[in-house]
């Protein structure tokens, strides 16, 4: 179980530093986001760097949350963003920028979603495809 602020912290750092790599096109920052995302994806998002930034220095002025949240549907949001931040990367550094700038911009699109609105993306796809597979598996 995860604190829902730290998710959307994360959101909001993430959308700036994406919003920094759109405006640079720095294939070199995107990857270091990416590895962000890797490590969110596979540790658990309490566990990326901007979790524990969170987790550090934040939560404990905030006190403790109203609510939890499953920590299974941003994690799978880390993925997909790892997946899209990869493609962005082989973008930039293949010189295929078009590509990059894409990747980026989509993963940047999520995460200010969740940052500004508290739409997860990533979570909404992780709920429609466990619904397929709970489906296929009654039938």
């Amino acid at each position: 179980m995860v604190d829902p602020r730290g998710l959307r912290f994360t959101a909001a750092v993430t959308s700036v530093v994406l919003a920094v790599v759109l405006v640079t096109g720095s294939g070199w920052l995107l990857l270091a986001q990416t590895v962000v995302f890797a490590v969110g994806a596979v540790a658990g998002v309490r566990y990326a760097p901007y979790g524990l930034l969170f987790r550090a220095l934040i939560r404990p002025r905030l006190g403790p949350p109203a609510t939890t949240e499953d920590a299974a549907p941003p994690r799978f949001a880390q993925l997909v963003g790892a997946i899209f931040g990869a493609v962005g990367v082989a973008g930039f550094l293949s010189g295929i920028t078009v590509l990059g700038f894409v990747a980026a911009a989509a993963a940047f699109i999520a995460a200010f979603l969740n940052a500004a609105f508290e739409f997860c993306l990533g979570c909404q796809l992780y709920l429609f495809f466990r619904s397929i597979t709970v489906r296929g598996a009654r039938a």
